[in-house]
């Protein structure tokens, strides 16, 4: 076995000698300086420093080297490479400058001139399909009533028969508002002063201010402690109706809301109503629309599936019932001469329906994308 051989000389290899890294340090460093734009340049460092490039391929044999000769020719090699970089940091740096100063030429705005366009904006679909309800209501007779969000307790539990214990009263489903001088949480419990959780405040302050026969609509925003997400989100809109008259059944209430119901989605939709509980009215349904996408033709028919109500055949509207005989006395109604019957639900549920939104937070980000599809209806 031969020893190994101390006296080879890096200068042999051909592209370790001075003269050949000089040379690819002259190639480089021209054309770097022949770049005039930043586009060429890249190709010139691509060319001169990238991976294939022959100061690299030349680095690449100072490995085969013995020890003792590997520091001469690393010097050299590292020497030049640091040299062409530097070069390349100046040229870019120039050219960099040259691009900015053009841009600020050639893309120069005048600001004191008369904008010659406006782009045209959008109104919320929100707010466009609350309206549209309205009209429906004032179309049949209703009064569009209105009332504040910051609401006394009374008026939003308290009058509706809500119990002192009744679980929506807690401060995890509604947001209470601090008392001055409250000092901390508990305090700000018993301030007696709510975010309102419903529009049915409104029907009670439309009850206390009128004379029956009473009919009002109650668009409006209201306030839980939900988490934002896909299908819930903190503050939401919600439309209610209200109707007091001599005579009123359940009968009147289904009748309203096909009419709704075919108004919004078309003719030939029917509605349902299911048993259900709430402390305002009694008796209390909820009711469910037909959906007005299969018309019920999916249900039990795997092979056309509907994604708008699951294959249910049925969407749930909201609750409704006749008002509650104790919430008509709190008002100063006398429920032996007259009955009443409400109805609510929520607008962005509706939205979903109408327009297969699948995501409610995107009605509330203030993306003008999400506006704009909607269109303006004057």
């Amino acid at each position: 076995m031969s020893a190994p051989n101390k006296s080879y000389d890096p200068v042999e290899v051909e592209a370790l000698k001075p003269e050949e890294i000089a040379r690819m340090r002259d190639e480089a460093l021209a054309a770097f300086a022949a770049a005039g734009d930043l586009a060429a340049l890249h190709e010139a460092k691509i060319a001169h420093i990238g991976d294939r490039s022959p100061l690299a391929l030349a680095n690449r044999e100072i490995g085969a080297l013995p020890p003792h000769a590997k520091a001469d020719a690393g010097k050299r090699v590292g020497g030049t490479r640091a040299e062409v970089g530097r070069a390349l940091a100046t040229r870019q740096e120039e050219l960099e400058a040259e691009r900015d100063a053009r841009v600020l030429v050639e893309e120069a705005v005048d600001v004191t001139l008369p904008g010659d366009r406006i782009t045209p904006g959008a109104r919320h679909p929100l707010t466009t399909l609350s309206e549209r309800i309205e009209d429906i209501f004032v179309a049949m007779g209703y009064e569009v009533a209105e009332g504040p969000e910051v609401e006394a307790e009374w008026f939003n539990f308290d009058a509706l028969n809500f119990t002192p214990d009744h679980p929506a009263r807690a401060m995890q489903d509604t947001f209470f508002v601090r008392s001055a001088g409250a000092a901390d949480a508990a305090a700000e419990g018993e301030s007696g002063v709510v975010l309102r959780t419903h529009t049915s405040p409104v029907q009670v302050r439309s009850m206390l201010d009128r004379e029956p026969p009473i009919y009002v609509v109650c668009p409006g925003r209201v306030y839980r402690t939900d988490e934002l997400d896909a299908t819930h989100t903190p503050v939401f809109h919600q439309v209610e109706l209200l109707a007091i008259d001599e005579g009123l059944t359940m009968a009147d209430l289904k009748g309203t809301m096909d009419h709704m119901v075919s108004a919004l989605f078309g003719e030939g939709v029917s509605t349902r109503v299911r048993p259900n509980y709430f402390p305002f009215t009694e008796p209390s349904a909820e009711m469910d629309m037909q959906c007005y996408v299969c018309r019920g033709a999916s249900v039990g028919d795997p092979d056309h599936p509907c994604r708008t109500c699951s294959s249910e055949g049925w969407i749930e509207l909201g609750g409704c019932g006749m008002v509650n005989p104790r919430v008509l006395i709190a008002c100063g109604i006398d429920p032996e001469k007259y009955s009443g019957f409400a109805f609510g639900f929520g607008i962005e549920r509706m939205l979903m329906f109408r327009h297969n939104v699948e995501d409610m937070r995107d009605m509330v980000e203030g993306d003008v994308r999400f506006t704009r599809p909607f269109g303006m209806e004057i």
